[in-house]
């Protein structure tokens, strides 16, 4: 796309009642994602029970379709943002989304009144095309952090459910934003929120609604969120919050030429303050390959909470407020008008130039693939929860299956998120079956995997310093040469159980930019690194990642 082009489906009057007649099937979508195969109830929004605990050895999960995604997107009703909300669900129509997240950021008037407006337009959205998941979210200020994206599952109460949060729990509302070492009230306002990470999953235990999940965003853009913050938030309540960004959206931010020199994918421009966590080095700023450092890290802060032994899942997303080289503006606001007694941004007018942003359209650059046994909300809501969950960017790959199995177990094995029981010594084996990209992606690249790398960790157990950022105990341990191989193969790799527990968990990159990773060539000797600041076009340096799969060796 040019900076002088734009899609027809980018105008504020087409309204996603109307996608199909835009060109875009739903049904295209769903046979794309594999959903019309005999597991499916095809509009159903049921979950399946969640499986008994495995009591012997091995696991055997459910065969799964995954459904493309994005947590992270922002409409009119953000006072930040841009586009109006038919605008951003018919562009994650056009790039092929099966669910998405208006997750507006917290105010007085988004709390008053943008949040029951936005409500109506995703109600009509649901009612006109039920086979496009619509969650209504929130971009939550966390006390003393950053952002955190709360949802729930539709319901009668999904709305107020996220305006009473708002206005009980908001860090920016209530004024519980410091968390700085200096600050008098870091402890109250860190206390404030596992108080509300525990109110919501209070209201899930009550019933009053079905469901809700929490992922941090972007934890590593301003250093905020310290390594004892995120392990506190996911212990008060570990299955609502679930996980954090892998990578974060504006991945368009230092397209070469558009937004400066000292641009950096992901908008990952600043520099240490009073109010971040003092153990975060200057180069944990940054992105590596457009991922988060505490991702990108072999051996670095995911993997120290993995090596916990308990789930923390990885996503992806768009944050779209302002999309690269589109032609839109702001509307002005009529007289006496404001975000504040509106709750609502004049619908944007366009323009023949191009203007700033740094972001790129939802599922256009990055997707969230989710693993589900069946069609709707709260099994799109399961799937992240059990971590059976993969990202991808530009594209790179048209599917993926990860299981790892005993080799004297028949049946499938198990996927991302679980958790297989062995014995000390036993023969296991990864299956890795890989989809290479069949078609161009937006950018007009025929995306091409060059590697896959196996990282495997030892599981510990809790630590003592919950500050702790490193798990000395994981490195990668496998790379695969897959350069030139189309279509559909299954990589095979053999693993062995020894005296403790462990997780694989899996990447892989189109091998255009690599270099010695950040804890050192012995842990990860091609592992993604940061670019020049105002040179990292993100189409050229694109990967994928998934989420862990737990070995739990007898005995261990």
């Amino acid at each position: 796309m040019t900076e002088q082009q734009l899609p027809a489906w980018a105008d504020p009057s087409v309204s996603p009642a109307r996608l199909d007649a835009q060109g875009v099937s739903r049904r295209q979508l769903l046979r794309r994602a594999g959903l019309f195969g005999a597991a499916f109830t095809l509009g159903s929004a049921a979950t399946p029970a969640l499986a008994a605990p495995q009591r012997g050895f091995g696991g055997d999960d459910p065969r799964l379709a995954y459904l493309v995604g994005d947590h992270h997107v922002h409409s009119v009703y953000s006072h930040d943002a841009k586009y109006t909300f038919s605008q951003q669900a018919t562009a994650a129509a056009e790039y092929g989304l099966d669910w998405m997240v208006f997750n507006e950021h917290s105010n007085f008037g988004h709390a008053h009144y943008g949040a029951a407006l936005e409500h109506k337009e995703i109600l009509e959205a649901r009612a006109a095309n039920p086979r496009q998941l619509i969650f209504q979210g929130l971009e939550w200020y966390i006390p003393a952090a950053e952002h955190c994206t709360v949802f729930a599952a539709p319901g009668p109460h999904e709305v107020d459910l996220l305006t009473q949060f708002e206005l009980a729990y908001d860090g920016k509302l209530l004024g519980y934003d410091k968390g700085g070492a200096a600050d008098a009230d870091t402890a109250r306002n860190e206390a404030h929120a596992l108080k509300g990470i525990k109110w919501l999953a209070e209201q899930r235990r009550s019933g009053y609604v079905d469901d809700v999940l929490v992922l941090a965003n972007h934890p590593l853009r301003l250093g905020i969120d310290s390594p004892h913050e995120m392990r506190g938030w996911r212990d008060a309540a570990p299955e609502i919050m679930i996980g954090m960004e892998g990578a974060p959206g504006a991945q368009g931010a230092a397209i070469p030429g558009w937004r400066g020199t000292t641009s950096i994918r992901g908008e990952y421009e600043n520099k240490p303050s009073a109010q971040s966590w003092p153990g975060y080095a200057a180069d944990a700023y940054l992105t590596y390959g457009g991922f988060d450092w505490a991702t990108a890290t072999v051996g670095g802060l995911w993997d120290s909470m993995l090596a916990e032994g308990r789930l923390f899942s990885i996503t992806t997303n768009s944050d779209n407020h302002r999309t690269v080289f589109d032609t839109w503006k702001n509307g002005d606001w009529p007289a006496g008008q404001n975000f504040d007694n509106t709750g609502k941004l004049p619908d944007p007018v366009n323009t023949d130039t191009p203007q700033a942003g740094s972001d790129f359209w939802p599922g256009e650059f990055s997707r969230t693939h989710v693993g589900v046994t069946r069609y709707g909300y709260r099994a799109v809501m399961a799937g992240l929860r059990a971590g059976r969950v993969w990202l991808d960017h530009g594209h790179l790959l048209d599917g993926l299956d990860v299981r790892v199995k005993r080799d004297c177990d028949a049946g499938r094995g198990v996927t991302l998120g679980g958790r297989l029981r062995v014995r000390k010594g036993e023969k296991i084996t990864l299956y890795v079956t890989v989809t290479t990209a069949s078609r161009a992606n937006p950018q007009g690249i025929l995306p091409e995997l060059a590697h896959v790398d196996v990282i495997r960790g030892a599981v510990r157990g809790p630590v003592t310093d919950r500050d702790a950022w490193k798990a000395p105990d994981t490195k990668v341990v496998h790379t695969k040469d897959v350069s030139g191989r189309k279509g559909t193969y299954t990589l095979r790799i053999p693993l062995t159980a020894g005296d403790e527990s462990f997780y694989v968990r899996l990447r892989g990159s189109d091998g255009n930019r690599h270099g010695t990773g950040y804890l050192g060539a012995s842990i990860d000797p091609h592992g993604p690194i940061p670019h020049e600041p105002g040179n990292g076009d993100p189409w050229a340096d694109t990967w994928f990642y998934s989420n862990p799969i737990f070995v739990d060796v007898a005995g261990a």
